[in-house]
């Protein structure tokens, strides 16, 4: 499995432009030949473009500084220097590129082939054959290439995804990506299985109809991740990218909170870090309905009563309640409000 990095410094460097040429013309018969110093070559520039085929910042990890190579000089017989070569830097779709130095955004990848040029090469040289004139027929000087830019940034990579399944550690997150799409996410019981975004594509229907869509398996979340703990804000980046909230919890007999407080502290941590993220569409679904405490889905049932949400009860090894819960990511997904009639929310919840 390749290693996930979703934040990467880099310095890139583009070309400089190559030197006029301060030639002149040596002809057989000619003694007193023109001025033909040919132009320099542009410098190679540093583009940075948008790939969906890529899902990690991995290349660069290692890759501290990359440049693209320097235009050649002019030639005599009014030859053109070569042009330095363009370095295409291809990165995964959600990647924010920032100055390093003073943290202003310069551009959001969002879009399959988007590019931007993050450093321009240097303008080559005009040879002395540009600067002849009626009282001047025989300079012997040149304009030197311009210089290329030198470029610190810092990539920061916010993975791109309809839906965001947010939950404690555990919760069964990673069971339900694997049990509705083809990912196959590790698994485990014990705290902080999942180190990193995992994606999977739902697809849906048949066509006319069909869909498809991207499930993210985000790093399990803990009180206090805003402030670092855990996983911290590495895993709450990547919910900025989702446009719909699916919370996962646990009403095992091993679920470490009640329903409530489960989704009280989550949503807390979604406040504290953005207070923007408590405006988006959610669902709430209760998992290892196999293993369920009865009590614990009695307080689910009344909890999503409370909020003004359906109450999913879930099993990602039998399958119970998934259907369900896809049709209403369905909806929400369509536009649609929730399938709850009354939205009548607890005051005490917006407070947190």
């Amino acid at each position: 499995m390749s290693q996930f990095v979703d934040e990467v410094t880099l310095w890139v460097s583009s070309g400089k432009g190559g030197d006029g040429s301060a030639s002149f013309r040596r002809e057989k018969f000619v003694p007193k030949g023109g001025p033909d110093g040919g132009d320099g070559g542009k410098g190679g520039s540093i583009l940075l473009v948008g790939t969906s085929s890529k899902s990690t910042l991995l290349d660069f990890k290692h890759r501290p500084h990359i440049a693209a190579t320097d235009g050649e000089n002019g030639r005599g017989k009014k030859q053109h220097g070569k042009n330095g070569e363009d370095l295409s830097l291809f990165l995964p779709l959600g990647t924010q590129v920032l100055n390093a130095e003073s943290g202003e955004i310069l551009v959001d990848l969002v879009s399959e082939g988007q590019v931007y040029i993050a450093a321009q090469g240097g303008r080559g040289g005009r040879g002395n054959v540009h600067f002849a004139t009626a009282t001047r027929q025989s300079p012997d000087f040149f304009e030197p290439g311009k210089p290329g830019q030198d470029v610190f940034l810092r990539l920061e990579l916010k993975v791109m995804a309809k839906v965001g399944l947010l939950g404690f550690p555990n919760a069964g997150k990673s069971t339900f990506l694997s049990r509705v799409t083809r990912a196959h996410p590790r698994i485990g019981s014990y705290p902080f299985t999942t180190l990193y975004p995992h994606l999977g594509v739902v697809s849906r229907g048949s066509p006319p109809n069909h869909r498809e869509y991207v499930i993210a398996d985000l790093p399990g979340l803990i009180e206090g991740a805003h402030e670092g703990r855990g996983l911290g804000d590495r895993f709450l980046r990547h919910v900025e990218r989702t446009e719909i909230l699916l919370h996962f919890i646990d009403v095992s007999y091993e679920g470490p909170e009640d329903p409530e407080e489960a989704y009280r502290v989550i949503r807390k941590e979604l406040e504290l870090y953005d207070p923007a993220l408590l405006d988006k569409p959610e669902e709430v679904a209760a998992t290892k309905a196999d293993a369920a405490d009865p009590k614990r889905i009695e307080e689910f049932n009344a909890f999503c009563r409370k909020i003004g949400r359906t109450p999913y009860v879930l099993s990602s090894q039998s399958g119970e309640g998934i259907p369900e819960l896809l049709t209403a990511l369905d909806r929400l997904l369509d536009g649609e409000p929730h399938t709850v009639s009354s939205q009548v929310r607890d005051p005490t919840l917006d407070r947190l």
